[in-house]
């Protein structure tokens, strides 16, 4: 939960008295008042608005909710200066390979408005940042700093600056032990030869991403008028969102905004990127999926109170709307706008009595089972990654989702890698660590995605034997014949000679064996692991019938 904390008084100057209407319509909007006493307003934040997490936007979103403005907020984009260049070096591409940038322009600084940057900044970082693993955010005084800049990866050892708000001069791996963000964050840089570092054309180290800004280069002080702003991270599309977001705030300050050329070594791009994203929407649908009988032009004002514009049959999108992706997103808009108090409720007009469907009653069963083995039931994501299907694992004819918004772009086909992600994000943790994962897993027919249910069982450390006892368990208490045959074809992940099949009857319906050497240094596994993975839904018919 994030909380935006707002003076009461700059709100009723700028936004409108906080009497009892007011608070209703703050709610209504989707941000709940945590909190309001006799000098600040609390709201929430949900996740899903990211753009409302500092005060300047969220006033500009709630004064159009409000009726008090309408449309998107206009930013103008200035020319790109030749000057204004970071060359993205092939060194970084194994360790944060993606930056987007910005300068900013013309900003009057004083004390509250350094703690409103700083504020926003840690928030997006907590957010979409994910604490810092997904992306860091550096901002730099301008006149501090030298272009072009250099993304690059250096030895830890040849890092040395001087950290913010740190009394000397100390090198990249000392800060991990001695400065406070070290300490704090330097387990996202562990196991790293190198490490990412931004520096200047005069040889000055800008920053070390995730952890710290130089305190030579990077303190903003009252004095600071124009800034650098940098996000490094695994997804460019994120740190768009994240760069636009920020822009978007300090334009609100009085800040002019000018792109950046990013240099990568193929595709050089220009951020931010302001362009407004288009959505057609269709007003039957609209009505359709909210029970309403809402007019265009309803729809049209509906949507204007959520910030948005209305061109021709589409929907403008502002560049920080992060949060929509589809025409669903904008008719949750209408639903806002349009107020959920103002939704007639009804009740069903037949009455049922339901019951667990057998198959769930199967599975229930099955992880009880495992659970009284003292194993500890996991839950992942239906979409994966390529680094963890295809690179780590050595899969192929995977599933990928179109025009996905992220890195998770792929559809799993396996619990197997899920289970050895879990393993490897918990490396350092006390072992033994055994977890299962009953899921859905999704294989390639040509024309069509077979969906099925599958069964994970991962040991670590583990090995053949102990694994074979856990599956004649589950043979056992289910009463359903599955045996172990030398397998016809061996998983590429498991090692030979320590494999077999799960076979019912004729049909093979899983595996379970040893995780080979190479997949476990993918991984970054130090411990032999132990693998079992079953499809579920022949499994359940006989146990059914």
């Amino acid at each position: 939960m994030t909380i935006l904390t707002i003076p009461k008084a700059r709100f009723e100057k700028e936004i409108g008295k906080l009497d009892e209407k007011m608070l209703d319509r703050i709610a209504m909007f989707g941000t709940p008042v945590e909190a309001l006493t006799d000098s600040e307003l609390q709201i929430e934040i949900f996740p899903n608005r990211p753009d409302l997490l500092s005060y300047q936007n969220y006033k500009m979103a709630i004064s159009a909710f409000l009726g008090k403005s309408k449309g998107i907020k206009k930013i103008k984009l200035n020319p790109l200066s030749k000057n204004y260049r970071v060359i993205v070096e092939k060194a970084v591409s194994d360790v944060r390979p993606y930056t987007a940038c910005a300068v900013i322009k013309g900003i009057k600084f004083n004390d509250k408005k350094i703690k409103e940057i700083i504020d926003i900044q840690e928030k997006l970082h907590l957010t979409l940042g994910r604490k810092r693993k997904k992306a860091a955010i550096g901002i730099y005084p301008l006149d501090k700093i030298s272009f072009p800049i250099k993304f690059t990866a250096m030895a830890p050892e040849e890092i040395k600056f001087q950290p913010l708000e740190f009394p000397s001069e100390i090198n990249g791996k000392q800060i991990l032990s001695k400065h406070p963000a070290g300490r704090e964050y330097g387990e996202l840089l562990k196991g790293l030869e190198k490490y990412p570092v931004f520096i200047d054309s005069n040889k000055e180290i800008l920053s070390m991403p995730p952890i710290i800004n130089s305190h030579k280069t990077g303190k903003i002080a009252e004095d600071t008028k124009d800034l650098f702003i940098e996000c490094s991270g695994f997804e460019i599309e994120n740190l768009s969102k994240i760069l636009n977001i920020l822009v978007c705030t300090l334009h609100s300050m009085g800040g002019e905004i000018y792109p950046v050329e990013i240099a990568y070594a193929k595709n050089p791009i220009k951020t931010p990127d302001l362009t407004h994203q288009k959505i057609k929407i269709c007003a039957e649908k609209s009505n359709s999926l909210l029970g309403l009988n809402l007019k265009e032009k309803d729809i049209t004002t509906l949507l204007e109170k959520m910030g948005h514009e209305i061109s021709g049959k589409n929907v403008l999108i502002a560049p920080w709307r992060t949060d929509i992706m589809h025409e669903v997103d904008l008719i949750e808009d209408i639903a806002i706008a349009y107020g959920y108090e103002n939704f007639i409720p009804e009740m069903p007009k037949i009455a049922t009595i339901g019951e667990q469907d057998k198959k769930e009653s199967i599975k229930s069963k099955i992880a009880g089972l495992l659970v009284g083995l003292g194993l500890l039931e996991t839950s992942s994501y239906h979409l994966t990654t390529k680094e963890a299907q295809i690179k780590n694992m050595g899969e192929k004819d995977f599933i990928k989702v179109i025009e996905s918004k992220t890195e998770y772009n792929l559809l799993r086909k396996d619990l197997s890698h899920c289970l050895l992600r879990i393993l490897s994000e918990n490396k350092d943790v006390e072992y033994p660590q055994e977890i299962f994962e009953i899921g859905r897993v999704f294989k390639n027919a040509g024309e069509s995605i077979i969906e099925k249910d599958s069964l994970a069982i991962a040991l670590a450390p583990g090995n053949f034997t102990k694994m074979k006892q856990i599956f004649e368990y589950i043979s056992r208490m289910t009463n359903v014949q599955i045996v172990l045959e030398n397998p016809s074809l061996i998983p590429v992940h498991l090692i030979e000679g320590r494999t077999a099949e799960i076979k019912l009857g004729k049909q093979t319906i899983g595996f379970i064996g040893e995780v080979h050497p190479r997949i476990l240094s993918n991984f970054k596994i130090k411990m032999p692991v132990s693998l079992l993975e079953i499809e579920l839904d022949e499994l359940m018919k006989m146990i059914v019938e």
